[in-house]
């Protein structure tokens, strides 16, 4: 059993260790399912990551698209305005 500790910020952020990310597959941007329990009669947290996202098929569908392009907001905007452009024309 590994026992670890986790220090919060004022801002009540946290920094998981590394091994913890890597045993659950962790990655940035993922978010955590926090479920309250009572674990011999003491309040307990249960953390778990929610992949339902990850897990779906669309999750990446559009990776190769986006391959080697800018993905400033300006740029996307522009690239999308003239593709909407053409479409018309």
């Amino acid at each position: 059993m590994s026992v670890q500790t986790i220090k919060l910020t004022a801002k009540r952020q946290a920094t998981f260790p590394a091994a913890l990310c890597q045993d659950l597959d962790l990655r940035p941007g993922d978010r955590l399912v926090l479920e309250h329990r009572e674990i011999d009669g003491a309040p307990a947290w249960i953390m778990r990551p929610a992949f339902g996202d990850r897990n779906s098929p669309w999750f990446g569908a559009l990776r190769s698209f986006a391959s080697g392009k800018s993905h400033a907001m300006d740029e996307i905007r522009r690239s999308t305005g003239k593709k909407t452009a053409e479409a018309k024309s």
